[in-house]
């Protein structure tokens, strides 16, 4: 019995020791960002800064190790349904949906693009507070109508390095995610656009011209339009409860897509609070 006690102690240290040296990494990758907004919530009050980077960085380790555990569950059910063919094969199927699939082609150095770092996601208590604030500008409280999505296009501005984004709605939850645009606007303002539904959305929003011919030119085919990467894929979030945040290190110039999905609610709409802004 003392030799159990003393192999669980020593579990318990070793496991702690692990985390530490996790949580140090996740640190030093956060500890700009997370400094940042901390400033902008609790203004001339260390204390309360300190204690929300606290917050955060426990939440930042979590969402990590969910995340590993996720990628490790998703490896063995691969290795477990296709015996762990080689992994050329394996990109092959996925790249045919199940048939055998030709060689890609090579990609030209322009159509490269660099890899784009993991976000950083949070939540916080004090809505009630933020819903105050937010309220002060109009532009920031929309309406998301039942089956739409709006994205909210933000392009990325050259004093920047991060995005972060703030939101909260009323009394139900939301479905949000982010994606980049490797393209350049032509401003830095923000846009928002409003569709009947995700699949459709890249095909009916922003339309310019008269009606049919505009219509036509966003028709293309979807090798017209620029590469997108998924940030944050689009999941429900009960941003009716706590405030959701998150931030991101820009991958380089282009415009972030952040959606919200409302796509799957038949009878209810949505009231939106969304902040966006970017620091160096």
């Amino acid at each position: 019995e003392e030799e159990a006690r003393k192999r669980e102690e020593e579990e318990r240290i070793r496991q702690e020791q692990q985390k530490l040296a996790i949580m140090n990494v996740l640190n030093q990758q956060t500890a700009a960002q997370f400094q940042q907004y901390a400033a902008q919530q609790f203004p001339g009050n260390p204390e309360q800064q300190q204690l929300l980077i606290r917050q955060l960085q426990e939440q930042h380790y979590q969402q990590y190790m969910q995340q590993v555990y996720q990628q490790q569950m998703q490896q063995l059910q691969q290795q477990h349904l296709q015996q762990a063919p080689p992994l050329n094969n394996h990109v092959d199927m996925e790249a045919g949906q199940g048939s055998p699939a030709a060689p890609p082609p090579a990609l030209d150095s322009t159509e490269e693009y660099p890899s784009i770092a993991a976000p950083s996601m949070w939540t916080r208590p004090q809505i009630k507070e933020f819903k105050e604030q937010i309220r002060k500008d109009k532009d920031s409280v929309i309406t998301v109508g039942r089956g739409e999505v709006v994205t909210v296009r933000v392009p990325t501005h050259e004093d920047g390095a991060y995005l972060f984004w703030e939101f909260a709605t009323d009394s139900y939850d939301i479905g949000f995610g982010v994606y980049f645009e490797w393209t350049i606007a032509p401003s830095n303002a923000v846009s928002v656009h409003v569709s009947e539904s995700s699949d459709e959305e890249d095909e009916e929003e922003d339309v310019e011209g008269d009606g049919e011919e505009g219509h036509d030119l966003e028709k293309g085919t979807r090798s017209d339009r620029p590469p997108t990467d998924e940030i944050v894929p689009i999941y429900r979030r009960d941003c009716h409860v706590e405030v959701y945040a998150g931030s991101h290190m820009y991958p380089g110039r282009g415009v972030y897509l952040l959606k919200f999905d409302n796509s799957y609610s038949l009878w209810r709409s949505k009231t939106l609070y969304y902040r966006v802004y970017y620091t160096r």
